[in-house]
C-alpha cells in the first residue's frame, strides 16, 4: 500500500475534501487521518468518565479518497517507488519530485 502512517495526505473526495491531516493509522483499506471525518460517539457512564454523554472522534475514510500531499508545491500527488544505489527503496512524489517518508 503507498498510504503509510504517518504520511501527510490530502482528502480528494468526500464531506472533507481538499482538508489536509495526518494518518494516525491504516485499518485494511481504510485510514484515520487526524481531526478530519469527525463522529459522535454515544458512551455509557465509567469509572474514567463518570458522567458519560457524547465524545467526537475521528471515522475511518476509504484509502482511495486520499492522496499523498507534497508541501512544497501545496497539492496531491501520486508517487512512484524507487530503488536508491544502497539497496533501499524509497517513495518519491511525481508532482514535485521529492522524497517521501523515509527509506526501507
Amino acid at each position: 500500500m503507498a498510504i503509510k502512517k504517518n504520511d501527510q495526505v490530502i482528502v480528494i473526495a468526500g464531506n472533507a475534501k481538499n482538508k489536509t491531516g495526518r494518518v494516525k493509522e491504516v485499518i485494511g483499506d481504510r485510514v484515520i487521518v487526524s481531526g478530519l471525518n469527525m463522529r459522535k460517539k454515544h458512551v455509557k457512564p465509567s469509572q474514567e468518565n463518570p458522567q458519560g454523554g457524547r465524545i467526537e472522534e475521528e471515522g475511518s475514510i476509504h484509502i482511495s479518497n486520499v492522496m499523498a500531499y507534497s508541501e512544497e508545491s501545496q497539492k496531491g500527488s501520486r508517487m512512484k517507488v524507487l530503488e536508491v544505489d544502497d539497496g533501499k527503496k524509497v517513495r518519491v512524489l511525481k508532482a514535485c519530485g521529492t522524497e517521501f517518508g523515509e527509506r526501507y
